[in-house]
């Protein structure tokens, strides 16, 4: 048995919302958008899982005429992990309401220290290599070689006393 159209539809219109939800900054929608998704997920797994059939129930009719209980305990597991990371996002979105008064997620000061703080860096890191991935000769470099080549051959001869 193949899936009908009209549960595809069903099943990529809840995908579609749910990730849009999802992308939201107000952490309920987030929320929501996790509970659409895992009920998108729940209808595709079950849409998969074949054509319906008797309970599986051995003994009670035959093999061939029974539905696949697989299916039925992946959708089961699924929706008590969508229950426990539910639990987690409410528990957040209660946290956030009691400091705060609000469930938005606002920018940071600190994390746009620590983006800046990045982008610098990787800014060093490429002033540092040229082009063709090789090291540029700066004075410092130089610097550094020469007194390391200064300093080995003291440290072989016993510190140059």
């Amino acid at each position: 048995m193949s899936m009908s159209l009209v549960m595809l539809v069903l099943i990529a219109l809840l995908y579609s919302a749910g990730i849009y939800l999802l992308l939201d900054r107000s952490l309920t929608r987030v929320l929501l958008g996790v509970l659409v998704l895992g009920n998108a997920t729940n209808l595709l797994v079950i849409s998969s899982g074949g054509p319906f059939g008797t309970p599986a129930f051995v003994g009670r009719s035959p093999e061939a005429g029974m539905s696949d209980a697989l299916v039925q305990a992946l959708v089961l597991t699924a929706i008590v992990i969508t229950l426990g990371v539910a639990a987690f996002l409410l528990s957040i979105i209660h946290r956030t309401w009691t400091l705060d008064r609000e469930d938005d997620l606002a920018v940071d000061a600190e994390d746009r220290s620590v983006r800046r703080r990045l982008e610098r860096d990787e800014q060093i890191d490429e002033d540092e290599f040229d082009t063709t991935g090789c090291e540029s000769t700066s004075d410092t470099d130089d610097e550094r070689a020469a007194r390391a080549e200064q300093a080995a051959p003291a440290a072989a001869t016993g510190g140059g006393t």
